[in-house]
């Protein structure tokens, strides 16, 4: 991490695609004294942005090195092939690989997808970015498949998009170095997950509030013992002992005055 350990930071990359805004508030609702530094970057410079220290963890596209980093998957994107609006496909909601088979798909040197080529008939060149492809689409020469993500990253009011079904997907995961699991990225991870600020598995300095809430206890234990209410049941009990012992007593001078007669015709 850079700078002071007085003044620690927490910086996030993100793919693009990927909306960490709702993650973003989170934080620095949770931690306002800590900055959080968003970074969007190439899918393929992730890798190298977190080895080189540049990043503290990042929103990448699965699969990542596992001998070197952890990754927690958190959802995978539904496929998507973009078209033009006045495209055949524009009349069914989904489409299928072999539905393909005769269109010009675009194959970009960025592609998120793990393919050789894409279906279909190859594109006179492969355009350098997602961006790039999207433009060719839109002069009507070729289509492409994307996350739906990337779909509506780049839209365009002249292009539409239909599902996929039967496509490769891409699976988005939080991911970051193994051996660099800081206080932050821990934090970070608490948020992503759903945790309360009050988690047990949150930092120490947040879970020192909630151990000093839980000290009265032993004065509710106090105000009301459980030996108060044995106390309380035991008089109860003891006072329903002495109502029977007093049925017995009057049972008994009943049959007194039975065995006193005979006393007085003595």
């Amino acid at each position: 991490m850079t700078g002071s350990e007085e003044t620690p930071s927490f910086r996030l990359a993100y793919v693009p695609g990927v909306t960490p805004a709702k993650w973003a508030r989170i934080w620095n609702e949770r931690l306002p004294d800590i900055p959080l530094t968003l970074l969007q970057v190439p899918a393929a410079e992730t890798d190298g942005l977190l080895r080189a220290g540049d990043a503290d963890a990042a929103f990448v596209r699965l699969p990542v090195d596992r001998t070197y980093f952890s990754a927690i998957p958190l959802y995978t994107e539904t496929t998507v092939v973009v078209v033009p609006k006045d495209h055949l496909f524009t009349a069914a909601e989904e489409v299928t690989l072999a539905d393909l088979a005769e269109e010009v798909l675009f194959h970009p040197l960025d592609d998120v997808f793990d393919w050789d080529a894409p279906p279909g008939e190859p594109a006179f060149e492969r355009p350098a970015t997602t961006e790039d492809a999207i433009e060719l689409v839109a002069a009507n020469v070729g289509l492409l498949v994307v996350p739906q993500s990337l779909a509506r990253l780049y839209h365009r009011k002249d292009l539409t998009y239909r599902t996929l079904t039967d496509g490769p997907q891409s699976s988005i995961a939080l991911s970051w170095p193994e051996d660099a699991t800081t206080d932050q990225v821990e934090d970070f991870i608490g948020i992503v997950r759903g945790r309360t600020v009050n988690s047990t598995r949150g930092r120490a300095t947040e879970s020192e509030p909630k151990q000093e809430r839980k000290r009265p206890e032993p004065g509710r234990q106090k105000s009301g013992k459980s030996s108060g209410g044995a106390k309380s049941g035991g008089a109860r009990s003891s006072g329903g002992a002495k109502s029977s012992g007093r049925g017995a007593r009057g049972r008994t001078g009943t049959s007194g005055k039975g065995s006193g007669k005979p006393r007085r015709r003595s």
